[in-house]
């Protein structure tokens, strides 16, 4: 099976976050099955600024398995015409196009092409969607419904989304109406070693916040939550985004005069995200909305407790006894804080990890995928 994955940037532009993990992560699953032949057409878009440049001259090297082609941008945000050029005769060698990114330049055009070649398309949003319908701040409300219709109008009669949680199918659609969505989840990488750890050294609580700086991430709800947790903590938060965001971040830190405790580190991956989650007592999440929320699993991953905001699509969290699934204001997050501070972490932590080592393996999502690619080229309504 030939497969085509088209998304507006790929790994390593790590600057947009978990999906860029994700979906790197699920290509190189997906590449080591048989019969799977992939390519991913992409733009080397890496950040906000047009300077912000993934590297391309050892593609090959980097993507043993399977092909990355990767265009030039040329306009702000994600305009890469170079990536048209590529886009029909792709399309036309391909059996099946996943197609990932929702308000981003790659997917009408992908849609209506795959339309007019006949081609089955597996639409994953990565959240867009949800946080469109979910949270009252997201922006371009009326231009995002009117690219929806768009979307609608141009999609081919097989076209099926891809969502990670129930959560996220509701949302999804309820913003494109008549579609069917198949639910699979994300996976995630879990070291088969840890370093060895100390739990709150020096009696103090050690936070940690990671992923990209962008107000639907509410990580102000975080620092104005820290001043009410009545026993000693900190707050590292690990992540680049949004530059007015963060400092907006970094004036209210000061305003609660809490330079001394907390944070900002930037992006971080490799051995420095280890490292990160080696020192970190608990992770806090508290996005207004998440579609899956990588950092969550991760942590786990890493036997981090995590304390999540019901934005967020992890309700197993609580019976899983790794940490809480809560409210987003400082205040509920604040006595989430406070009330794990005397539970065993290490033990939640290592619940945690139990938990994505069971359910959540890149090779039986991948198997998964695979299986859905199946049934949508045979059927075009995966069951």
């Amino acid at each position: 099976m030939k497969i085509l994955h088209v998304m507006p940037s790929f790994y390593p532009a790590t600057y947009y976050g978990g999906p860029i993990f994700s979906t790197y992560a699920m290509c190189n699953a997906l590449a080591r099955l048989p019969d799977i032949k992939l390519r991913v057409l992409t733009s080397d878009m890496a950040g906000p600024d047009i300077s912000q440049r993934v590297p391309t001259t050892d593609l090959a090297t980097r993507f043993p398995n399977y092909d990355v082609h990767v265009t030039r941008r040329t306009m702000r945000p994600d305009i890469a015409p170079g990536l048209l050029s590529q886009l029909w005769g792709m399309v036309g060698w391909s059996d099946v196009v996943l197609l990932t990114g929702t308000y981003s330049f790659p997917t009408i055009p992908t849609l209506l092409v795959c339309r007019l070649r006949g081609k089955p398309v597996l639409w994953s949003p990565r959240g867009a969607l949800k946080a469109s319908h979910d949270w009252q701040g997201a922006n371009r409300r009326g231009l995002k419904r009117l690219w929806e219709r768009i979307c609608l109008l141009v999609r081919p009669h097989r076209c099926v989304l891809h969502v990670t949680t129930e959560m996220e199918k509701e949302a999804s659609l309820a913003r494109l109406p008549g579609l069917d969505a198949f639910v699979a989840a994300n996976g995630v990488d879990v070291p088969a070693d840890l370093p060895a750890r100390d739990w709150q050294p020096g009696g103090t609580l050690r936070l940690m916040a990671l992923g990209r700086l962008d107000t639907v991430k509410a990580l102000e709800n975080i620092i104005r939550a820290l001043p009410e947790v009545r026993v000693p903590a900190t707050l590292d938060v690990y992540g680049d985004g949004d530059q007015s965001y963060a400092r907006q971040l970094l004036k209210l830190t000061e305003e609660q005069g809490l330079a001394q405790r907390v944070t900002f580190h930037g992006n971080v991956a490799g051995p420095a995200k280890l490292a990160a989650f080696m020192a970190a007592d608990l992770l806090v999440l508290a996005s207004h909305s998440e579609n899956f929320s990588m950092v969550v699993a991760e942590a786990l991953a890493h036997g981090v407790p995590v304390i999540v905001s019901r934005g967020a699509p992890w309700p197993e969290i609580e019976p899983k006894g790794c940490g809480k699934w809560v409210n987003n204001d400082p205040q509920t997050l604040a006595a989430a804080i406070e009330g794990l501070r005397g539970e065993d972490l290490a033990a939640m932590g290592a619940r945690g990890r139990e938990w994505m080592l069971a359910d959540f393996s890149w090779e039986s999502r991948s198997r998964e995928m695979k299986s859905l690619f199946v049934q949508l080229v045979s059927s075009g309504t995966p069951t």
